[in-house]
């Protein structure tokens, strides 16, 4: 991951590590149920879109390094890896 990828993805991830505190807090002081939903759905949110950057990384580097290769074993692997994590987010949901 270049740089400034990690630097997007850093900053992001600790903006969410606040958010999930701040939930942490409402759910103690007995916020409203339907807030406290909202922000969890703000941080799933933020944390897709962290989710879709990293993806979009290993696709323009180790994706495309590995197709670009002459290792037809390495090109496969790599492709049953990101479907990998498709079938993984589906079994999740």
């Amino acid at each position: 991951m270049d740089d400034g990828t990690k630097k997007v993805v850093t900053q992001r991830l600790a903006s969410a590590a606040g958010h999930i505190k701040g939930i942490e807090r409402m759910v103690n002081d007995d916020t409203y149920c339907i807030d406290v939903i909202k922000q969890i759905q703000a941080v799933q949110a933020a944390l897709s879109k962290v989710s879709t950057i990293i993806l979009d990384n290993h696709l323009q580097t180790c994706v495309t390094t590995a197709i670009q290769g002459d290792d037809p074993e390495e090109r496969q692997r790599i492709l049953h890896e990101v479907t990998g994590v498709f079938d993984m987010k589906n079994k999740i949901s």
